[in-house]
């Protein structure tokens, strides 16, 4: 009545690829986990998880569904949530749903939000061509 499974529940997790700091790759990184960069990657990295340590850089596009950078990209990223600390270093165009970024990160390049899946819809005549009047601008100050 009260009995124990057998077997014990095994998870399906696997370890992160790590690509240490006396690394240096050329090409592109493709994983279905995580993925750990304290070396360079000179191409793309599309992962579930990428950590791009102090001392890692990667030169080229990100595709992963997080991305915490400690270190330097120099490429655009696109991603449901970004992470960027103090030592971070970025030059290029970022992609995201949710953004993090500590006071010190650098960055040059654009923040874009992520569309919705499903959201975009065809604008009749009359929306698009009330999309490409220039709308009044307003500006809202806080403080004293």
């Amino acid at each position: 009545m009260f009995s124990k499974p057998n077997k014990p529940a095994v998870l399906n997790r696997t370890s992160p690829s790590i690509i240490g700091t006396n690394c240096s790759l050329t090409g592109d990184v493709v994983s279905e986990g995580e993925v750990h960069v304290d070396g360079k990657v000179v191409g793309d990295v599309r992962c579930v998880t990428l950590v791009i340590g102090e001392e890692g850089s990667v030169q080229g596009e990100i595709n992963a569904e997080t991305v915490r950078v400690l270190g330097s990209v120099t490429g655009q990223i696109t991603s449901r949530a970004v992470e960027l600390a103090r030592t971070a270093r970025i030059l290029g165009d970022i992609t995201h749903d949710s953004l993090a970024v500590e006071a010190g990160a650098f960055v040059e390049g654009r923040f874009n939000r992520l569309q919705p899946q499903g959201a975009a819809k065809a604008l009749t005549a009359a929306e698009s061509a009330q999309a490409e009047a220039p709308a009044a601008a307003k500006v809202i100050m806080l403080g004293n």
